[in-house]
Protein backbone atom coordinates (compact mmCIF):
# COMPACT_ATOMS: atom_id res chain seq x y z
CA UNK A 1 0.00 0.00 0.00
CA UNK A 2 1.33 3.65 -0.60
CA UNK A 3 1.20 5.84 2.38
CA UNK A 4 -1.93 7.71 1.28
CA UNK A 5 -4.26 4.25 0.66
CA UNK A 6 -2.65 3.53 4.45
CA UNK A 7 -3.83 6.50 5.93
CA UNK A 8 -7.14 5.82 4.36
CA UNK A 9 -7.76 2.62 5.44
CA UNK A 10 -7.13 3.76 8.81
CA UNK A 11 -9.70 6.55 8.80
CA UNK A 12 -12.23 4.19 8.11
CA UNK A 13 -11.70 1.97 10.48
CA UNK A 14 -11.38 5.26 13.24
CA UNK A 15 -14.85 6.68 11.87
CA UNK A 16 -16.47 3.00 11.98
CA UNK A 17 -15.13 3.52 16.39
CA UNK A 18 -16.34 7.06 15.96
CA UNK A 19 -19.68 4.91 15.10
CA UNK A 20 -19.52 2.68 18.11
CA UNK A 21 -19.13 5.58 20.63
CA UNK A 22 -22.01 7.36 18.93
CA UNK A 23 -24.54 4.48 19.74
CA UNK A 24 -22.23 4.05 23.21
CA UNK A 25 -23.20 7.85 23.91
CA UNK A 26 -26.82 7.78 23.01
CA UNK A 27 -27.07 4.61 25.14
CA UNK A 28 -25.72 6.43 28.07
CA UNK A 29 -27.73 9.42 27.48
CA UNK A 30 -31.33 6.67 27.63
CA UNK A 31 -30.18 5.56 30.45
CA UNK A 32 -29.84 8.72 32.75
CA UNK A 33 -33.02 9.36 31.27
CA UNK A 34 -34.30 6.23 32.24
CA UNK A 35 -35.45 5.39 28.70
CA UNK A 36 -35.16 1.65 27.18
CA UNK A 37 -31.20 1.02 25.23
CA UNK A 38 -31.18 1.58 21.68
CA UNK A 39 -29.88 -1.65 20.54
CA UNK A 40 -32.45 -3.39 17.75
CA UNK A 41 -30.06 -3.14 14.42
CA UNK A 42 -33.34 -1.58 12.67
CA UNK A 43 -33.83 0.97 14.84
CA UNK A 44 -30.20 2.11 15.03
CA UNK A 45 -30.24 2.14 11.16
CA UNK A 46 -32.94 4.88 11.17
CA UNK A 47 -30.58 7.05 13.66
CA UNK A 48 -27.94 6.73 11.23
CA UNK A 49 -30.43 7.80 8.51
CA UNK A 50 -31.24 10.43 10.45
CA UNK A 51 -27.49 12.21 11.19
CA UNK A 52 -27.14 12.72 7.31
CA UNK A 53 -24.61 11.77 4.84
CA UNK A 54 -21.00 12.54 5.50
CA UNK A 55 -21.48 12.47 9.26
CA UNK A 56 -18.63 9.92 9.44
CA UNK A 57 -16.02 11.09 6.65
CA UNK A 58 -15.48 8.69 4.14
CA UNK A 59 -17.74 5.72 6.25
CA UNK A 60 -20.23 4.78 3.68
CA UNK A 61 -23.59 3.97 4.54
CA UNK A 62 -22.87 -0.11 4.12
CA UNK A 63 -20.04 0.12 6.57
CA UNK A 64 -21.50 2.53 8.88
CA UNK A 65 -24.58 -0.27 8.90
CA UNK A 66 -21.75 -3.01 9.42
CA UNK A 67 -20.62 -1.96 12.83
CA UNK A 68 -24.18 -1.09 14.09
CA UNK A 69 -24.99 -5.10 13.02
CA UNK A 70 -21.80 -5.81 15.03
CA UNK A 71 -22.91 -3.88 18.49
CA UNK A 72 -26.72 -5.05 18.02
CA UNK A 73 -25.30 -9.47 18.01
CA UNK A 74 -22.96 -8.45 20.89
CA UNK A 75 -25.72 -6.51 23.13
CA UNK A 76 -28.31 -9.80 22.20
CA UNK A 77 -25.89 -11.97 22.94
CA UNK A 78 -24.76 -10.81 26.54
CA UNK A 79 -28.83 -10.78 27.02
CA UNK A 80 -29.01 -14.04 25.87
CA UNK A 81 -26.10 -15.04 28.30
CA UNK A 82 -27.23 -13.25 31.21
CA UNK A 83 -30.89 -14.63 30.60
CA UNK A 84 -29.29 -17.93 31.32
CA UNK A 85 -27.86 -16.79 34.28
CA UNK A 86 -24.38 -16.03 33.58
CA UNK A 87 -24.26 -13.10 35.57
CA UNK A 88 -20.50 -12.10 34.52
CA UNK A 89 -21.74 -11.76 30.78
CA UNK A 90 -21.26 -7.54 30.23
CA UNK A 91 -23.36 -5.32 27.41
CA UNK A 92 -20.79 -3.43 25.16
CA UNK A 93 -20.10 -0.07 26.89
CA UNK A 94 -16.26 0.43 26.05
CA UNK A 95 -15.25 2.69 23.55
CA UNK A 96 -12.86 1.33 20.96
CA UNK A 97 -10.08 2.90 18.32
CA UNK A 98 -10.68 0.85 15.89
CA UNK A 99 -13.59 -1.21 14.87
CA UNK A 100 -13.76 -3.78 11.43
CA UNK A 101 -16.24 -2.81 8.77
CA UNK A 102 -17.30 -5.14 6.34
CA UNK A 103 -19.31 -4.84 3.38
CA UNK A 104 -21.65 -6.99 1.55
CA UNK A 105 -21.61 -8.89 -1.67
CA UNK A 106 -22.73 -6.48 -4.76
CA UNK A 107 -20.80 -3.33 -2.58
CA UNK A 108 -17.21 -4.01 -3.65
CA UNK A 109 -15.60 -4.69 -6.35
CA UNK A 110 -12.89 -6.97 -6.73
CA UNK A 111 -10.34 -7.36 -9.97
CA UNK A 112 -7.71 -10.18 -9.43
CA UNK A 113 -5.89 -8.90 -6.95
CA UNK A 114 -7.18 -5.35 -6.63
CA UNK A 115 -10.00 -4.58 -4.90
CA UNK A 116 -12.46 -1.68 -4.60
CA UNK A 117 -13.38 -0.73 -1.16
CA UNK A 118 -16.17 1.41 -0.95
CA UNK A 119 -16.29 5.19 0.47
CA UNK A 120 -18.61 7.74 0.81
CA UNK A 121 -20.58 9.64 -2.05
CA UNK A 122 -18.34 12.35 -3.27
CA UNK A 123 -14.72 10.91 -2.18
CA UNK A 124 -12.21 9.37 -4.41
CA UNK A 125 -12.11 5.96 -4.84
CA UNK A 126 -10.22 3.55 -2.46
CA UNK A 127 -7.93 0.43 -4.44
CA UNK A 128 -5.71 -1.77 -2.53
CA UNK A 129 -3.79 -4.45 -4.21
CA UNK A 130 -3.65 -7.72 -2.09
CA UNK A 131 -0.58 -9.67 -0.66
CA UNK A 132 -1.82 -12.83 -2.19
CA UNK A 133 -4.43 -14.14 -4.78
CA UNK A 134 -7.83 -15.33 -3.72
CA UNK A 135 -8.13 -18.49 -3.24
CA UNK A 136 -12.27 -18.82 -4.18
CA UNK A 137 -13.36 -17.57 -7.32
CA UNK A 138 -15.40 -14.07 -7.59
CA UNK A 139 -18.53 -15.97 -7.49
CA UNK A 140 -17.77 -17.31 -4.09
CA UNK A 141 -17.23 -14.63 -1.93
CA UNK A 142 -19.82 -13.14 0.34
CA UNK A 143 -18.48 -10.07 1.83
CA UNK A 144 -14.79 -8.63 2.72
CA UNK A 145 -14.01 -6.83 6.38
CA UNK A 146 -11.25 -4.65 6.94
CA UNK A 147 -9.57 -5.39 10.05
CA UNK A 148 -6.42 -4.22 12.13
CA UNK A 149 -4.29 -6.52 14.21
CA UNK A 150 -1.17 -5.27 15.41
CA UNK A 151 -0.80 -2.51 13.53
CA UNK A 152 -1.19 -4.04 10.12
CA UNK A 153 -4.40 -4.29 7.73
CA UNK A 154 -5.76 -7.64 6.60
CA UNK A 155 -8.87 -7.62 4.69
CA UNK A 156 -11.04 -10.83 5.77
CA UNK A 157 -13.00 -12.46 3.11
CA UNK A 158 -16.27 -14.53 3.52
CA UNK A 159 -17.20 -17.25 0.64
CA UNK A 160 -19.64 -19.56 0.00
CA UNK A 161 -18.22 -23.22 0.23
CA UNK A 162 -19.33 -26.15 -1.19
CA UNK A 163 -19.68 -29.77 1.13
CA UNK A 164 -17.56 -31.72 0.60
CA UNK A 165 -18.63 -34.82 -2.07
CA UNK A 166 -17.74 -38.38 -1.36
CA UNK A 167 -17.66 -41.44 -3.51
CA UNK A 168 -20.82 -44.17 -3.03
CA UNK A 169 -19.70 -46.48 0.11
CA UNK A 170 -17.08 -43.94 1.16
CA UNK A 171 -19.10 -40.65 2.65
CA UNK A 172 -19.17 -40.83 6.66
CA UNK A 173 -21.71 -43.06 8.22
CA UNK A 174 -23.79 -41.37 10.70
CA UNK A 175 -23.71 -44.34 12.66
CA UNK A 176 -19.94 -44.56 13.12
CA UNK A 177 -19.16 -42.18 16.76
CA UNK A 178 -15.79 -41.11 18.26
CA UNK A 179 -14.79 -38.95 20.98
CA UNK A 180 -12.18 -36.09 21.12
CA UNK A 181 -10.70 -35.08 24.03
CA UNK A 182 -9.34 -31.31 24.55
CA UNK A 183 -6.25 -30.92 25.83
CA UNK A 184 -2.92 -28.63 26.21
CA UNK A 185 -0.75 -31.43 25.62
CA UNK A 186 -2.59 -32.79 22.73
CA UNK A 187 -4.92 -30.29 21.31
CA UNK A 188 -7.46 -33.41 19.83
CA UNK A 189 -7.39 -36.80 21.46
CA UNK A 190 -9.23 -39.24 19.01
CA UNK A 191 -10.92 -42.40 20.18
CA UNK A 192 -12.78 -43.86 16.63
CA UNK A 193 -15.59 -47.05 16.71
CA UNK A 194 -12.93 -49.67 15.70
CA UNK A 195 -9.99 -49.68 17.82
CA UNK A 196 -8.38 -46.91 15.34
CA UNK A 197 -6.77 -43.47 17.70
CA UNK A 198 -5.51 -40.66 16.85
CA UNK A 199 -2.76 -38.28 18.53
CA UNK A 200 -2.39 -34.55 17.88
CA UNK A 201 0.62 -33.12 19.75
CA UNK A 202 0.53 -29.26 20.55
CA UNK A 203 4.45 -29.46 22.29
CA UNK A 204 5.58 -26.83 19.61
CA UNK A 205 1.85 -24.41 20.38
CA UNK A 206 2.95 -24.71 24.09
CA UNK A 207 6.66 -24.13 23.15
CA UNK A 208 5.60 -20.93 21.13
CA UNK A 209 3.66 -19.66 24.07
CA UNK A 210 6.50 -19.80 26.75
CA UNK A 211 9.25 -18.54 24.33
CA UNK A 212 6.79 -15.55 23.41
CA UNK A 213 6.34 -14.82 27.04
CA UNK A 214 10.18 -15.15 27.66
CA UNK A 215 10.84 -12.76 24.55
CA UNK A 216 8.21 -10.10 26.04
CA UNK A 217 9.62 -10.03 29.52
CA UNK A 218 13.29 -10.00 28.17
CA UNK A 219 12.10 -6.79 25.77
CA UNK A 220 10.49 -5.34 28.84
CA UNK A 221 13.49 -4.96 30.53
CA UNK A 222 15.57 -3.66 28.38
CA UNK A 223 13.89 -0.93 27.95
CA UNK A 224 12.45 -0.27 31.28
CA UNK A 225 15.11 2.91 31.95
CA UNK A 226 14.15 4.91 29.36
CA UNK A 227 10.45 4.18 29.37
CA UNK A 228 8.37 7.47 29.89
CA UNK A 229 7.25 8.15 33.53
CA UNK A 230 3.42 8.27 34.33
CA UNK A 231 1.34 10.96 32.56
CA UNK A 232 4.32 11.70 30.12
CA UNK A 233 4.38 11.17 26.50
CA UNK A 234 6.71 8.68 25.25
CA UNK A 235 9.63 9.77 22.45
CA UNK A 236 9.88 8.41 19.15
CA UNK A 237 12.18 5.62 20.25
CA UNK A 238 9.66 4.46 23.01
CA UNK A 239 6.87 4.73 19.75
CA UNK A 240 8.48 2.60 17.71
CA UNK A 241 9.51 0.00 20.59
CA UNK A 242 4.96 0.08 21.01
CA UNK A 243 4.38 -0.69 17.42
CA UNK A 244 7.39 -3.22 17.31
CA UNK A 245 5.46 -5.13 20.74
CA UNK A 246 2.28 -4.50 18.76
CA UNK A 247 3.59 -6.78 15.17
CA UNK A 248 5.60 -9.19 17.43
CA UNK A 249 2.36 -9.87 19.48
CA UNK A 250 -0.09 -10.35 16.35
CA UNK A 251 2.69 -12.36 15.06
CA UNK A 252 2.61 -14.94 17.47
CA UNK A 253 -1.37 -14.52 17.45
CA UNK A 254 -1.45 -15.97 13.77
CA UNK A 255 1.51 -18.43 14.17
CA UNK A 256 -0.82 -19.98 17.37
CA UNK A 257 -4.02 -19.69 14.81
CA UNK A 258 -2.74 -21.32 12.33
CA UNK A 259 -1.38 -24.23 14.49
CA UNK A 260 -5.43 -24.36 15.60
CA UNK A 261 -6.12 -24.93 11.80
CA UNK A 262 -4.24 -27.56 11.51
CA UNK A 263 -4.42 -29.50 14.16
CA UNK A 264 -8.44 -29.35 13.36
CA UNK A 265 -7.87 -30.28 9.74
CA UNK A 266 -5.66 -33.21 10.54
CA UNK A 267 -8.41 -34.90 13.06
CA UNK A 268 -11.53 -33.91 10.60
CA UNK A 269 -9.42 -35.66 7.62
CA UNK A 270 -8.36 -38.74 9.78
CA UNK A 271 -11.93 -38.83 10.29
CA UNK A 272 -13.46 -38.83 6.96
CA UNK A 273 -11.03 -41.82 6.54
CA UNK A 274 -12.30 -43.41 8.82
CA UNK A 275 -16.21 -42.76 7.92
CA UNK A 276 -17.05 -40.74 10.94
CA UNK A 277 -19.97 -39.67 10.85
CA UNK A 278 -20.25 -37.80 14.10
CA UNK A 279 -17.90 -36.47 16.34
CA UNK A 280 -18.74 -36.43 20.20
CA UNK A 281 -16.85 -33.16 21.41
CA UNK A 282 -15.82 -33.22 25.64
CA UNK A 283 -16.72 -29.30 26.74
CA UNK A 284 -14.35 -28.60 29.25
CA UNK A 285 -14.74 -24.82 29.22
CA UNK A 286 -16.64 -25.92 33.09
CA UNK A 287 -12.79 -25.74 34.61
CA UNK A 288 -12.56 -21.79 33.67
CA UNK A 289 -14.52 -20.97 36.63
CA UNK A 290 -12.81 -22.93 39.19
CA UNK A 291 -10.14 -20.88 41.40
CA UNK A 292 -6.60 -21.80 40.66
CA UNK A 293 -3.13 -19.82 41.10
CA UNK A 294 -1.89 -17.57 38.24
CA UNK A 295 0.35 -20.38 36.69
CA UNK A 296 -2.82 -22.11 35.92
CA UNK A 297 -4.82 -19.11 35.01
CA UNK A 298 -2.09 -18.31 32.21
CA UNK A 299 -2.31 -21.93 31.08
CA UNK A 300 -5.88 -21.67 30.91
CA UNK A 301 -5.84 -18.67 28.90
CA UNK A 302 -3.40 -19.68 26.10
CA UNK A 303 -5.48 -22.75 25.96
CA UNK A 304 -8.15 -21.24 24.04
CA UNK A 305 -10.86 -24.02 24.16
CA UNK A 306 -13.28 -21.86 22.87
CA UNK A 307 -11.73 -21.64 19.47
CA UNK A 308 -10.09 -25.29 19.20
CA UNK A 309 -14.32 -25.74 19.32
CA UNK A 310 -15.36 -23.63 16.57
CA UNK A 311 -12.27 -24.52 14.35
CA UNK A 312 -13.13 -28.30 14.73
CA UNK A 313 -17.02 -27.55 14.23
CA UNK A 314 -16.52 -25.12 11.18
CA UNK A 315 -14.17 -28.00 9.68
CA UNK A 316 -16.32 -30.93 10.21
CA UNK A 317 -18.92 -29.09 8.80
CA UNK A 318 -17.41 -28.59 5.29
CA UNK A 319 -16.96 -31.90 5.17
CA UNK A 320 -20.18 -33.62 6.13
CA UNK A 321 -19.60 -34.60 10.01
CA UNK A 322 -22.14 -34.06 12.74
CA UNK A 323 -20.11 -32.10 16.06
CA UNK A 324 -22.03 -32.64 19.37
CA UNK A 325 -20.82 -31.49 22.47
CA UNK A 326 -21.26 -33.57 25.94
CA UNK A 327 -19.86 -33.38 29.00
CA UNK A 328 -16.34 -34.15 29.84
CA UNK A 329 -16.39 -34.42 33.92
CA UNK A 330 -14.38 -37.26 35.45
CA UNK A 331 -13.54 -38.94 31.83
CA UNK A 332 -9.76 -38.34 32.34
CA UNK A 333 -9.58 -39.38 36.30
CA UNK A 334 -12.32 -42.56 35.88
CA UNK A 335 -11.14 -46.09 35.06
CA UNK A 336 -12.72 -47.41 31.47
CA UNK A 337 -13.02 -50.91 33.29
CA UNK A 338 -14.51 -50.74 36.56
CA UNK A 339 -15.59 -47.59 36.63
CA UNK A 340 -13.97 -46.23 39.66
CA UNK A 341 -12.08 -43.11 40.12
CA UNK A 342 -8.18 -42.90 39.10
CA UNK A 343 -5.68 -40.61 41.00
CA UNK A 344 -4.38 -38.25 38.36
CA UNK A 345 -0.66 -39.31 37.03
CA UNK A 346 2.18 -37.28 36.36
CA UNK A 347 2.49 -38.52 33.01
CA UNK A 348 0.23 -39.47 29.98
CA UNK A 349 -0.14 -43.14 31.62
CA UNK A 350 -3.30 -43.89 33.73
CA UNK A 351 -2.85 -46.68 35.84
CA UNK A 352 -5.87 -48.43 37.65
CA UNK A 353 -4.64 -49.30 41.16
CA UNK A 354 -7.94 -51.50 41.61
CA UNK A 355 -8.24 -53.80 38.44
CA UNK A 356 -4.18 -52.82 37.28
CA UNK A 357 -5.70 -51.09 33.76
CA UNK A 358 -3.24 -49.29 31.67
CA UNK A 359 -3.64 -46.94 28.70
CA UNK A 360 -3.16 -43.40 27.42
CA UNK A 361 -5.04 -41.05 29.48
CA UNK A 362 -6.18 -38.61 26.35
CA UNK A 363 -6.71 -41.69 24.52
CA UNK A 364 -9.22 -43.58 27.70
CA UNK A 365 -11.18 -39.82 27.78
CA UNK A 366 -11.58 -39.64 24.40
CA UNK A 367 -13.22 -43.40 24.36
CA UNK A 368 -15.22 -42.64 27.30
CA UNK A 369 -16.44 -39.39 25.63
CA UNK A 370 -17.63 -41.27 22.66
CA UNK A 371 -19.52 -43.49 25.09
CA UNK A 372 -21.69 -40.30 25.99
CA UNK A 373 -24.81 -37.98 24.50
CA UNK A 374 -25.78 -34.42 24.83
CA UNK A 375 -27.23 -33.41 27.69
CA UNK A 376 -26.63 -36.65 29.17
CA UNK A 377 -25.47 -37.35 32.64
CA UNK A 378 -21.50 -38.15 33.42
CA UNK A 379 -21.80 -41.62 33.74
CA UNK A 380 -22.86 -44.18 31.30
CA UNK A 381 -23.44 -47.83 31.01
CA UNK A 382 -21.98 -48.10 27.27
CA UNK A 383 -18.83 -49.71 27.11
CA UNK A 384 -15.90 -47.83 25.98
CA UNK A 385 -13.81 -48.81 22.65
CA UNK A 386 -10.05 -47.99 23.69
CA UNK A 387 -7.62 -47.76 20.94
CA UNK A 388 -5.18 -50.59 20.03
CA UNK A 389 -3.79 -48.63 16.75
CA UNK A 390 -2.79 -44.58 17.29
CA UNK A 391 -1.47 -42.59 14.54
CA UNK A 392 0.54 -39.59 16.01
CA UNK A 393 0.60 -36.24 14.53
CA UNK A 394 1.83 -33.00 15.38
CA UNK A 395 0.56 -29.58 15.23
CA UNK A 396 2.92 -26.15 14.59
CA UNK A 397 5.10 -27.42 12.41
CA UNK A 398 5.46 -24.29 10.62
CA UNK A 399 6.79 -22.87 14.18
CA UNK A 400 10.81 -21.28 13.52
CA UNK A 401 13.09 -23.79 14.74
CA UNK A 402 10.77 -26.62 14.84
CA UNK A 403 13.27 -29.72 15.26
CA UNK A 404 12.85 -33.51 15.52
CA UNK A 405 12.90 -33.59 19.48
CA UNK A 406 10.03 -32.62 22.13
CA UNK A 407 12.33 -29.65 23.74
CA UNK A 408 11.51 -25.69 23.10
CA UNK A 409 11.74 -25.66 19.25
CA UNK A 410 12.95 -22.03 19.37
CA UNK A 411 15.96 -23.01 22.22
CA UNK A 412 19.32 -24.11 19.92
CA UNK A 413 20.55 -27.28 20.35
CA UNK A 414 23.34 -27.49 22.93
CA UNK A 415 26.25 -28.20 20.12
CA UNK A 416 25.10 -25.05 18.24
CA UNK A 417 25.04 -22.52 20.55
CA UNK A 418 28.10 -21.23 19.70
CA UNK A 419 27.07 -21.50 15.66
CA UNK A 420 23.48 -19.34 16.58
CA UNK A 421 21.77 -21.71 14.56
CA UNK A 422 18.42 -23.20 16.01
CA UNK A 423 18.45 -27.11 14.30
CA UNK A 424 17.23 -28.55 11.36
CA UNK A 425 13.88 -27.40 9.72
CA UNK A 426 11.51 -30.37 9.33
CA UNK A 427 9.79 -30.83 6.11
CA UNK A 428 6.51 -29.03 6.20
CA UNK A 429 3.37 -31.24 5.82
CA UNK A 430 1.49 -32.85 3.40
CA UNK A 431 -1.64 -31.07 1.48
CA UNK A 432 -3.30 -33.16 3.60
CA UNK A 433 -2.35 -31.74 6.75
CA UNK A 434 -0.57 -34.52 8.43
CA UNK A 435 2.86 -35.18 9.62
CA UNK A 436 5.41 -37.72 8.24
CA UNK A 437 5.26 -39.62 11.30
CA UNK A 438 4.82 -43.12 11.46
CA UNK A 439 1.50 -45.00 13.07
CA UNK A 440 2.40 -46.49 16.41
CA UNK A 441 0.40 -49.56 17.71
CA UNK A 442 -0.08 -49.35 21.52
CA UNK A 443 -1.69 -52.29 23.32
CA UNK A 444 -4.01 -51.37 26.04
CA UNK A 445 -3.31 -54.64 28.39
CA UNK A 446 -4.14 -55.84 31.53
CA UNK A 447 -1.44 -55.54 34.42
CA UNK A 448 -0.40 -58.13 36.83
CA UNK A 449 0.00 -57.91 40.21
CA UNK A 450 3.66 -55.87 40.86
CA UNK A 451 4.14 -54.88 37.36
CA UNK A 452 4.36 -51.63 36.57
Amino acid sequence: MTDGQRRRCFRLLRSAGDVWACVLEVNAWRRRRGDAPLVGYQRLCGELAASGPGAFAELDSTGARSVLRRFSDAWFAAAKRRNGGDVLARFPRRRRGLVPVRWYHGTFTLDGRRVRIPTAKGTAPLWVRLGRDLPYSVEQIRSITLVCEGGRLFLDVTAEVPLAVYPLGEEPDAGRVAGVDLGIIHPYAVAGPDGEGLLVSGRAIRAEHRMHLADTKARRRAVSRRAPKPGERGSRRWRQYRRRARLVEGRHRRRVRQAHHEAARTVVSWAARQRIGVLHVGDPRGVLDLPAGRRHNLRLRQWQIGRLIQVLIDKATLAGITVRLVDERGTSSTCPTCRRRVPKPRGRTLSCPHCRFSGHRDLVAAATIATRVPGGGPTTGTASVLPQVVTHRRAGRHLPGAGRSRRDPRRPAPHRRREGRVGLRRPAPPPGGESLAATARIHNTQRKAGER
